[in-house]
């Protein structure tokens, strides 16, 4: 007996990452450019809500500690977990603001954001793009759908082609995956 849940959620996933060639260019060129960044000593801000703040929280804590092999930590923060600042930012200036004060705070210029949103809509991280770009830094938005506003918005757009979150958020997790194996081997040939 099959499950038709299981069967049609597995069908959705593999009919998108079949697809996923045709992002190719821009996972490659973002990761070139997160590659640049760290090999001067810079580091790699990210932020995203819900399903998103995960991925962010996932993909730093795999630059800082380790992804599949020992080597030096690369610096990498996620703006989503430090509580009191989110807390505080959001009573004091509106949860549009957590992330942009946040750049503002740690970000240097030549640094990369990556902004996370399976619209490309998210308000927070739209001014956290717009704030990283006025002090110099880098911006990536890894999007679902049609991009949304994220998509003209940041200096580069990684754009996973569906319409239903869960599936986008599964492409996502494959993408911070791949950075992540080439910013350590990048680190770990040095």
């Amino acid at each position: 007996m099959t499950n038709s849940l299981f069967d049609t959620s597995l069908t959705a996933h593999l009919e998108l990452f079949s697809t996923l060639q045709t992002v190719r260019p821009a996972v490659e060129a973002a990761a070139e450019r997160m590659k640049g960044t760290i090999a001067v000593g810079g580091k790699i801000l990210i932020a995203g809500n819900g399903g998103s703040a995960a991925d962010a929280q996932h993909f730093a804590a795999e630059l800082v500690g380790r992804f599949q092999c020992n080597r030096r930590a690369l610096a990498s923060i996620a703006l989503t977990t430090d509580t009191s600042n989110l807390t505080a930012i959001g009573n004091d200036y509106g949860f549009d603001a957590v992330f942009s004060r946040q750049v503002e705070a740690l970000a240097r210029p030549g640094d990369v954001f990556v902004g996370i949103s399976t619209s490309g809509n998210s308000r927070n991280v739209i001014r956290a793009v717009q704030e990283a770009q006025q002090l110099g830094l880098h911006t990536l938005g890894l999007l679902g759908r049609d991009g949304g506003k994220l998509e003209s918005l940041a200096d580069m757009a990684v754009v996973v082609p569906h319409q239903v979150t869960a599936r986008i958020q599964e492409a996502h997790i494959f993408i911070l995956h791949h950075w992540a194996d080439v910013l350590e081997r990048a680190v770990a040939q040095q």
